[in-house]
């Protein structure tokens, strides 16, 4: 019955904003509405969001770690950023239209063909003043333990921008990190359920960390290993026990 009531309660919000994005749209105007869904339906799930530093509002990508789907709803609800996402999940009913009203960016990792047209599309958003959100492992199989981050995703960022900068974020949901996790072993519905059906809230807190700038990095290498490095500090310091007074 949780599970059911919260699903009705974010399909509420849903017919309250998509009329309003359309609206929005028409006028020639950036829409709000999917950054206010999104954290709404973050809420209904039983998430609340902290946030720690400043995440910034335009020309940067965010490179996250990536939990669970849940990451979406807590990034897209706390800043205005449209997602980087594999291109299969266009296809999928409902979660591929919302995706599209958010402008996700659908990259297919594994054509080799469409590399570049993709990474001039990341460009032109970037570009144009957009705020972007990369998970950068590419997966959700790592769980809590942070994998590699994927250097060709950070390929569009190449010749550097004038004025885009990377932000790393770490998403961190503390103790019930494993009971979250989402795995490709667990199907997306099961997941869902089993989230939602929890009782009470639970708290992911989010980590906007130093922005780095491509063109002090180097390379999409280095960049890739930096956004890392910094997500996995961020993780450690936060999990160590503070000093003894």
């Amino acid at each position: 019955m949780r599970f059911y009531l919260r699903l009705a309660a974010i399909a509420a919000g849903l017919i309250f904003c998509v009329p309003l994005h359309y609206l929005w749209k028409a006028l020639r105007l950036r829409s709000i509405w999917p950054q206010l869904f999104l954290h709404h339906a973050g809420r209904c799930t039983g998430m609340r969001v902290r946030i720690e530093g400043r995440p910034l509002g335009s020309k940067v990508l965010f490179a996250a770690n990536h939990i669970s789907w849940l990451d979406i709803l807590a990034i897209g609800g706390a800043a205005p950023a449209i997602f980087v996402s594999r291109d299969d999940l266009q296809h999928w009913p409902m979660v591929g239209w919302l995706a599209g009203l958010n402008d996700t960016l659908f990259v297919a990792r594994h054509a080799r063909s469409q590399v570049h047209g993709q990474a001039d599309q990341l460009r032109r958003a970037l570009d144009q003043g957009r705020a972007v959100a990369l998970f950068a492992e590419g997966t959700t199989d790592g769980g809590a333990h942070v994998l590699p981050f994927r250097a060709s995703l950070f390929a569009s960022l190449y010749p550097p921008l004038e004025g885009v900068a990377v932000q790393p974020v770490a998403i961190d949901y503390g103790s019930v990190t494993e009971q979250i996790a989402w795995v490709g072993a667990e199907g997306t519905g099961a997941n869902a359920r089993k989230v939602m059906s929890r009782r009470g809230s639970f708290e992911v807190t989010l980590r906007f960390l130093e922005p780095l700038d491509p063109a002090r990095s180097g390379d999409r290498k280095a960049l890739a290993a930096g956004a890392r490095d910094s997500v996995v500090a961020a993780l450690a310091a936060f999990a160590a026990p503070a000093d003894p007074l």
